[in-house]
């Protein structure tokens, strides 16, 4: 009989923690900023959480399992063209975490969200919101700020359809199942050596350190 391809655990539980709790956050502050079906007031809250979800991202893109580390899958050019020309050729790829394209994805979501975090902070709508740094900086900052705020999340919306394509290509083409390995933390092809998962008390430092440096940046413009 044949038997089930071997699975090893790829994504920690930060990892997986993180991925769907920005998920969450980002379609909470749609709700509430385009669609106003939440309350504003929670739109800035669910913004500084997604602030602070990202800078403990980064983090632990150097201090994390090595999945998660963006030595891991942040590749040049050379090497996202000869995996594109691999896939193109229908050949079969084996990559432990991120595959080179992938890598990439990653790091301009990560880019776009934190963008959109950032610029909210220095924001307004000219009638009642007003992010709390706005008044830190020049009147011609926010009118900028506020411009690249509402620019970057049709870019946002658009990275985020691309990643639910490739997904769905995945899943279609190659019945690799990235949401449930993004669940469940395990992908087929046995064990690699290679994977070091970090320690959650690791992850929890690091995501203390984001949200308090958050909330000073926060109460930064709250004392303005």
């Amino acid at each position: 009989m044949p038997t089930e391809p071997a699975s090893t655990i790829v994504w920690d539980l930060p990892t997986r923690l993180f991925h769907w709790t920005l998920v969450v956050l980002i379609l909470l502050q749609y709700l509430s900023g385009e669609f106003g079906l939440i309350p504003m007031a929670w739109h800035y809250w669910l913004g500084y959480a997604t602030l602070a979800l990202v800078a403990f991202r980064v983090l632990w893109g150097f201090f994390g399992s090595t999945t998660s580390r963006f030595a891991s899958f942040v590749r040049g050019p050379g090497a996202v063209l000869r995996y594109v020309r691999e896939i193109a050729a229908g050949r079969e790829v084996q990559v432990v975490g991120h595959n080179p394209l992938g890598g990439w994805s990653v790091l301009l979501m990560l880019a776009s969200v934190a963008v959109q975090s950032v610029s909210g902070l220095f924001s307004t709508d000219d009638l009642t919101e007003t992010g709390p740094l706005a008044d830190r900086v020049s009147d011609a900052t926010v009118e900028w700020m506020t411009r690249v705020h509402h620019l970057n999340r049709w870019v946002l919306v658009l990275l985020i359809a691309l990643h639910v394509a490739a997904v769905l290509m995945h899943w279609a083409i190659r019945r690799d199942n990235l949401v449930a390995a993004m669940v469940h933390g395990r992908r087929r092809g046995g064990s690699d050596d290679r994977v070091r998962i970090a320690p959650i008390w690791r992850a929890i430092v690091l995501l203390a350190i984001s949200a308090i440096a958050v909330a000073l940046v926060v109460a930064l413009g709250a004392s303005a």
